[in-house]
């Protein structure tokens, strides 16, 4: 590389070089064009300006006010003041309507689904799926099919006091651990596996025992799944008939339930949520899945 501190002329643009050189090539001394440096230097300007009449520079405690005054979180709670009062006469309207009858009202209805999917988006999603598909050990809000009931009040108290939480009004039930605890042995839960995957037409292992997988279903299982292992709602006990599996069909994954039980929780959302945000998450839960009568 040479260097040249004389100002050189580049003959085949005629404009001026830098002195540098790299392998023949010379380096156009090229100035940045008028406008672009104007710009520049308002963006300057700009943030000087800026960093005074707003909140800007942290201090020990506290942070410089601004000359304007403003701040950020007065301005949000200003936006939701503004959003309060312009749903207020629906939020009224839907908290004044009891809840079985929030869906014969198409208007209602509609203000009901469009705030009860905000919340569920806020509140439910992280478990349950942004749409309520669900995910392994967390239920699909998609099929109708309730652990708790898909009637409009039993979703409400799902939703307002939760599954197994802190709630003195929560519904509790748990599966046993019926291998931990010494309650069934390896092979009785062996059978029971085959014979809980017969229930929803699900191949079973080669000689499977499906006479004492009958027997052990009919004295530890059925008090809870019903006799044909349609399930129960009272209990939460899901139907083991339909197909469809909270944790997985896979003989292995049975076979883990029953061995270590099984007991998820949902959080109870009174107290956290306001009553007509409830009424509306209801409403909205019962429609993805349809509900029941």
């Amino acid at each position: 590389m040479a260097h040249d501190t004389h100002e050189q002329v580049d003959p085949v643009s005629g404009t001026t070089t830098t002195g540098h050189e790299w392998d023949g090539i010379a380096e156009l001394n090229t100035p940045l064009p008028r406008w672009w440096l104007w710009t520049f230097y308002g963006t300057i300007i700009w943030a000087f300006a800026y960093m005074i009449a707003y909140p800007a520079w942290p201090l020990v405690s506290s942070y410089t006010e601004g000359l304007l005054g403003w701040h950020s979180r007065e301005a949000i709670v200003a936006d939701l003041d503004a959003l309060k009062a312009q749903r207020a006469t629906m939020t009224a309207k839907l908290a004044e309507t009891p809840l079985e009858e929030v869906s014969a009202n198409p208007e209602l209805l509609a203000f009901a689904m469009a705030q009860g999917k905000a919340a569920f988006g806020d509140n439910c999603a992280p478990c349950h799926g942004a749409g309520g598909g669900g995910a392994k050990g967390y239920p699909n809000l998609n099929d109708d099919d309730w652990l708790w009931g898909g009637k409009i009040i039993d979703i409400e108290q799902t939703v307002r006091y939760g599954i197994r939480s802190a709630h003195a009004e929560t519904r509790q039930g748990m599966m046993p651990a019926f291998g931990r605890d010494g309650m069934l042995k390896r092979s009785e839960i062996a059978a029971v596996t085959d014979y809980v995957r017969s229930l929803s037409d699900l191949p079973v292992e080669k000689g499977a025992d499906l006479e004492t997988g009958a027997r052990v279903f009919a004295e530890s299982c059925s008090s809870c799944h019903g006799e044909t292992g349609t399930g129960n709602h009272e209990l939460g006990a899901p139907s083991l008939a339909d197909k469809i599996w909270l944790y997985g069909s896979d003989r292995a994954v049975i076979m883990e339930t029953l061995w270590n039980g099984r007991g998820g929780m949902m959080p109870a959302w009174q107290g956290r949520l306001d009553e007509t945000t409830i009424k509306a998450l209801t409403v909205y839960v019962q429609t993805l899945g349809g509900g029941e009568k």
